[in-house]
């Protein structure tokens, strides 16, 4: 499957969605309920480094190096409309969202121990569908092989949503903020966020997270108060 330039299907425009980012304790929960479901490693990558859906549906082991513990994000995996692809449109790997999005990040060490469980299990089940396998190189894929459809990652979502008591609204992009939102809580500075997530400014990083500074600015001033406040 190539990758190329084509349209995305033209879609209704919706109000902008309220972002949830996860707690560090429903994060935990969420991949708690993902242990041992067919899609965990996907829910892992997506929380661990703030990757799109389609970003992840992308990945091919060729962009990944386990033992240096790195990944890259070259394409994006989407359902593509247009006269040539019918009103339903066709899957496609396709350039990333921005110039941008076409970044390198670490991976933690969790993460890469993740992606080599998974990597075993893709191997047995490429041997249990034979001649049936598409060898795609693709890293999350169906039984045989092909891409996953987004929607059926969303309905599995939802369902973890479920196991996990967590609010049913909350969307897959939610781990993109999630992650955001954690680095920020642990001191990670603004401009490594921006990179990680491949956004096209600092400004629009800024903005996007607004809501989390309040909690770091009391912090700040807890931190302050313990500093000098006994001074006076």
């Amino acid at each position: 499957m190539g990758i190329g330039r084509a349209k995305v299907m033209d879609t209704p425009k919706v109000p902008r969605h309220e972002i949830k980012p996860l707690s560090s304790d429903d994060a935990h929960k969420l991949m708690e309920a993902a242990r041992g479901r067919r899609w965990e490693t996907i829910y892992t990558v997506a929380l661990a480094l703030g990757l799109r859906e389609g970003e992840a549906l992308g990945l091919k082991w060729s962009d990944i190096d386990l033992e240096a513990r790195t990944l890259s994000v070259k394409r994006t995996l989407a359902r593509i409309g247009g006269k040539r692809y019918g009103a339903k449109g066709k899957l496609l790997l396709s350039e990333p969202k921005t110039t941008r999005s076409r970044r390198s990040v670490a991976l933690p060490e969790f993460v890469a121990k993740a992606l080599k469980a998974h990597r075993s299990q893709q191997a047995t089940a490429r041997l249990g569908a034979g001649s049936a396998w598409k060898d795609t190189g693709l890293i999350f894929t169906t039984g045989k092989g092909t891409p996953i459809e987004p929607s059926s990652l969303v309905a599995d979502f939802k369902a973890l949503l479920a196991m996990a008591k967590l609010p049913r609204d909350i969307r897959f992009h939610d781990l993109r903020h999630s992650a955001a939102s954690l680095w920020l809580a642990k001191g990670v500075p603004l401009k490594v966020i921006q990179e990680l997530l491949g956004h096209s400014s600092i400004t629009l990083t800024a903005d996007t997270y607004s809501h989390v500074f309040d909690d770091l600015k009391r912090d700040a001033a807890d931190r302050m108060e313990a500093a000098l406040g006994g001074t006076h």
